[in-house]
């Protein structure tokens, strides 16, 4: 099968694209509006950039009605944002989390999540998710007609529960991909719920 891109509607592509880039990390996003409520969101076009800085980076689409996503919206105005790493055994919370709610709706509350003080955050994290990263608002880029919205992120501080990480056999960090478990995106409606973890020497 050989598939023109330049054939497909916008929404072919994004179903193409979707279940031939697999499996994608999710951003679990807690932001802030301009009332103090927290919205959170998962977003699986998200990834690493850089590393001097640390950068990651977000996109984002619209809304049904072509408004901006609250995330950015909230991003954009108070420049921090936390993301966070779900584990499998959230699926059903992070799905939840991707309604779309009338602006000032908290999905932390509608979910009944717990949010727990993120030391070097302005922000507070989710209590239970083992993977934390605070964010400070870097840049954005619009592409496309769309204007699909690129946001990168700086990368403050990072949370990890201590029972996902200790320090290898040359004392540098080692998250252990097992014990945190992250739930992957895929197409559609389906999800990635980890797998063997295979370790290879690099070649030199």
């Amino acid at each position: 099968m050989i598939i023109d891109l330049d054939d497909l509607s916008s929404t072919e592509t994004y179903f193409a694209m979707t279940q031939a880039i697999i499996p994608r990390p999710i951003a679990w996003v807690l932001s802030e509006n301009s009332a103090g409520d927290y919205n959170l969101a998962p977003f699986s076009y998200f990834n690493a950039v850089c590393s001097d800085p640390p950068l990651i980076m977000i996109s984002l689409g619209k809304k049904p009605d072509g408004s901006p996503k609250d995330t950015r919206v909230n991003i954009e105005a108070r420049h921090h944002f936390v993301i966070h790493i779900a584990s499998c055994e959230q699926i059903h919370q992070l799905n939840e989390s991707s309604a779309t709610l009338p602006a000032g709706v908290s999905e932390i509350e509608q979910l009944g999540l717990e949010l727990a003080e993120f030391p070097g955050s302005p922000l507070p994290r989710l209590a239970d998710c083992r993977l934390a990263m605070a964010c400070e608002f870097y840049e954005v880029k619009e592409l496309g007609p769309a204007q699909q919205a690129l946001i990168f992120g700086r990368l403050t501080h990072l949370y990890i529960d201590d029972q996902v990480a200790d320090q290898d056999h040359k004392g540098r960090l080692k998250i252990h991909a097992d014990r945190l478990n992250p739930l992957g995106r895929l197409g559609a409606r389906e999800y990635f719920t980890g797998g063997e973890v295979i370790t290879l020497v690099r070649p030199a």
